[in-house]
């Protein structure tokens, strides 16, 4: 049975095309969770997706694709009721646009949107070292309700493949969204 979450994707120009791709496979396996999951990616995203992967299957997921100029996509208005955006990768450029109110594509507008209705905004950032400008903005965003949930993989799982290393962090991402999943946790 689908409960009335809505969850937006945005994948930026950041290396870590594999997150996205974890994310996307991880949210097919739990559309029974969802009323709506909607994608969009900027430029870059689909040039670096296609140098990391080899490979353009972000246009095989069945999730509607919006374009990062489409201003009408629903997760542009508060009305829609979308109750979670999560950028991953979230490149330092979008971080930076987010923290200072610059809405100039999709994502930024829908990254506003979420903050401005006190809705969970995740950002998978995925830069390193981190500037005192990143860092900066990073705290600007927290403080304005988003949750900043870097790229930094664990091991407990003892992962063995690529994948397996970047599940770490979008099962944490996934579990930051408030859905259910069967995956690694401490203790047990």
């Amino acid at each position: 049975m689908k409960n009335n979450n809505k969850i937006a994707i945005a994948v930026t120009g950041a290396s870590g095309s594999i997150y996205a791709k974890v994310l996307l496979d991880k949210l097919l396996l739990l559309k029974e969770q969802t009323l709506e999951i909607s994608l969009v990616m900027s430029d870059n995203a689909k040039d670096i997706w296609q140098f990391e992967l080899a490979n353009d299957a972000y246009k095989n997921y069945p999730f509607k694709i919006y374009s990062k100029t489409d201003f009408s996509a629903p997760f542009a208005s508060g009305s829609a009721k979308y109750n979670t955006l999560i950028i991953c990768p979230c490149s330092m450029g979008t971080l930076a646009r987010i923290a200072t109110g610059i809405s100039n594509d999709l994502i930024t507008r829908a990254a506003d949107v979420i903050l401005k209705e006190r809705r969970k905004l995740i950002l998978v950032t995925r830069d390193t070292p981190l500037s005192l400008i990143h860092i900066n903005n990073m705290r600007t965003v927290t403080e304005a309700g988003g949750i900043i949930c870097p790229a930094t993989p664990s091991f407990y799982s003892k992962p063995q493949t690529i994948e397996e290393v970047a599940a770490t962090v979008i099962d944490r991402v996934i579990d930051l969204a408030g859905l259910e999943q069967d995956s690694y946790r401490w203790g047990k």
